[in-house]
């Protein structure tokens, strides 16, 4: 991606900083700090990294107040790594496909594409599916009938969405993610065979949901799956039928959810961590990485290990854990000066 050329004190005046030194230094990429070159743009946070500046090439810099990046100039923030962010965004702006519907998309006479929305190569949109304003369809998208996506939506390659899914305003879907495919849900027959229970619900993501590549989200047995606003989900993530996801949840690569959880507002999920069905993680709490959480959670805890532990607990086991070769040897220590035989395995 190419950057734009701009003074670091126009991005200062974006950010709502203030600029240290020459205003009028032109910015022309951006770097980590131990990369950047003479015209670039990075950041510190402080501390220890503040050590990287006497060796950085760095042209530019983003840093708090009272870290001395000597003559270059500085743009000041209590949030460095946010304001890098942002000016990541204003310096490399993603490039957007043009308006309109590409002559290779197939797109049901019923359906509903606004003027200012871009569907890609390749693309299927089914009978009675809206696609918003200024909503961008990547290459291979499949929109099954009933679909609806909200304003400002990013669509990328390969992702689908099943029959009456509903998706909000500046919802991210990365490459691959499938939303609304059927709910794992069986019954036992007479003859004890699997018969397949018919998944008719939908999903719904609210506004400013971003899904990462190859995730995959369950539609409802009978009513829906939610994904409520703000939340962030990473890559290979599954969601199961009926789960209800709150507001400014964050779940990590690899995690899963079995039907019918509820994750309550702002609970953040490391990788790899699961719950199992039905139960409900309490506001604020923290899942460790390969945390398996098997009841219900209470707001605000933290927990590690599986079945899920109380932090505290579980590191304190963690330490015993390291201790127990030493442990063992003092043991066969002891064992040996009171004349205790081992004992036969097999017996």
């Amino acid at each position: 991606m190419h950057a734009r050329r701009l003074s670091i004190g126009e991005l200062a005046k974006h950010l709502g900083r203030s600029v240290e030194g020459d205003a009028q230094f032109a910015v022309e990429g951006v770097a980590p700090l131990e990369d950047a070159g003479p015209r670039d743009l990075a950041f510190v946070r402080g501390g220890k990294a503040a050590a990287g500046l006497e060796t950085s090439g760095a042209g530019a810099l983003i840093a708090p107040d009272g870290i001395d990046v000597g003559r270059r100039p500085v743009i000041r923030s209590p949030n460095p790594g946010l304001d890098f962010a942002r000016a990541v965004a204003q310096l490399v702006p993603r490039a957007r496909p043009e308006v309109g519907v590409d002559t290779s998309a197939c797109v049901a006479p019923e359906a509903e594409i606004h003027p200012t929305a871009s569907v890609g190569p390749q693309c299927a949109v089914g009978a009675r599916s809206v696609v918003g304003a200024g909503s961008v369809l990547g290459p291979n998208v499949t929109l099954y009938p009933d679909v609806r996506v909200g304003s400002d939506c990013t669509i990328h390659a390969g992702v689908v969405l099943c029959e009456g899914t509903q998706i909000g305003d500046r919802v991210i879907l990365h490459p691959g993610a499938v939303i609304g495919s059927d709910g794992f849900g069986y019954a036992f027959d007479e003859k004890g065979a699997h018969e397949k229970v018919p998944q008719v619900g939908i999903v719904v993501l609210e506004d400013d949901v971003e899904v990462g590549a190859n995730t995959t989200i369950d539609r409802a047995t009978l009513a829906e799956t939610r994904i409520r606003r703000g939340t962030k989900i990473d890559n290979l993530v599954q969601i199961g039928h009926n789960c209800d996801v709150g507001e400014d949840v964050v779940i990590v690569a690899q995690s899963g959810l079995a039907g019918s959880t509820t994750i309550e507002r702002r609970v953040i999920m490391m990788a790899r961590s699961a719950t199992a069905g039905h139960i409900t993680v309490g506001e604020g709490a923290f899942v460790g990485a390969r945390a398996g959480v098997i009841g219900n959670l209470a707001a605000g805890k933290r927990v590690w290990g599986t079945p899920a532990t109380e932090e505290r607990t579980w590191l304190r086991s963690m330490a015993a854990l390291t201790r127990l070769p030493d442990v063992l040897r003092r043991l066969r220590a002891i064992e040996k000066k009171l004349g205790i035989r081992k004992r036969d395995p097999e017996q």
